[in-house]
């Protein structure tokens, strides 16, 4: 991934894990980050990783989490002896008859006075929700989480291992372009008008890599991923090669609609 990272949003968070990284610095004690997206996560990772004595590991529970925390440790200790404060959750619906969103689980556990930022993913089941939380924050959320909108739930501590992550379904896109540009990839795995897709860029409608791009020509590359609003997600997994006629050959991975 590029560095996009200019917003104040991105400028506070790196702040925050320095001041942890100082900490950890003076008092040799590993420190945890609150829970981010993917590019945050790697943006604290670099900068982080790149002072002297000092170790990264984004955890989020689970290999293709979306949201992680990132622990800072002196780097002596080993990786498999830190703990990144991670805690698991399991809530069960006590009704058959409602069927629960990720939405509605996030509007109850911001409903508890929790911030965003302690929370990790929220992993939707049938008959319920797993969580991943800052563990600072299991003991609010067993104690006070009884109700997700008008369904009465049950909250139960588990282990990591007892974690059961989403298959993550996606429809493979074969497809070649006439350039690289945001607005052209977007329209393909999206399955758009190029001039349509570049009015939803400039609507701020299109995230790369997690973040708004108001730029339509702004290049992709592979490992970036596109989000749009109420469309999903699409994945940039290879580009090169040319055609005859000077296309170039994208494979994309297009996924269901973004939580």
């Amino acid at each position: 991934m590029r560095d996009m990272f200019t917003r104040p949003e991105d400028r506070e968070i790196l702040a925050r894990a320095l001041d942890l990284a100082e900490m950890v610095g003076k008092n040799h004690r590993p420190q945890a980050t609150d829970f981010y997206d993917p590019a945050a996560c790697a943006m604290i990772a670099r900068a982080v990783g790149s002072i002297p004595d000092l170790a990264v590991l984004v955890d989020g529970g689970y290999p293709a989490a979306e949201r992680s925390r990132v622990l800072i440790f002196p780097d002596y200790l080993p990786a498999g002896e830190v703990d990144a404060g991670l805690a698991f959750l399991n809530v069960q619906s006590n009704s058959r008859f409602h069927t629960l969103t990720h939405r509605d689980y996030l509007g109850a556990l911001l409903g508890l006075g929790l911030r965003r930022e302690k929370l990790g993913d929220i992993l939707v089941r049938e008959d319920g929700a797993q969580l991943i939380v800052a563990a600072e924050v299991a003991g609010v959320i067993k104690m006070d989480l009884t109700g997700v909108g008008r369904v009465g739930v049950t909250v139960s501590e588990i282990n990591r291992d007892g974690l059961i992550p989403p298959v993550k379904n996606y429809r493979e896109i074969k497809v070649t372009a006439q350039s690289l540009r945001l607005d052209a990839v977007a329209a393909h795995g999206f399955g758009l008008s190029r001039t349509k897709m570049a009015r939803e860029v400039a609507a701020g409608k299109i995230y790369l890599n997690w973040r708004p791009c108001l730029d339509p020509a702004t290049p992709v590359q592979p490992g970036d991923m596109i989000s749009a609003r109420g469309r999903g997600r699409v994945a940039v997994e290879q580009t090169g090669g040319q055609t005859k006629k000077g296309r170039i050959n994208l494979l994309l991975h297009r996924y269901g609609t973004a939580r």
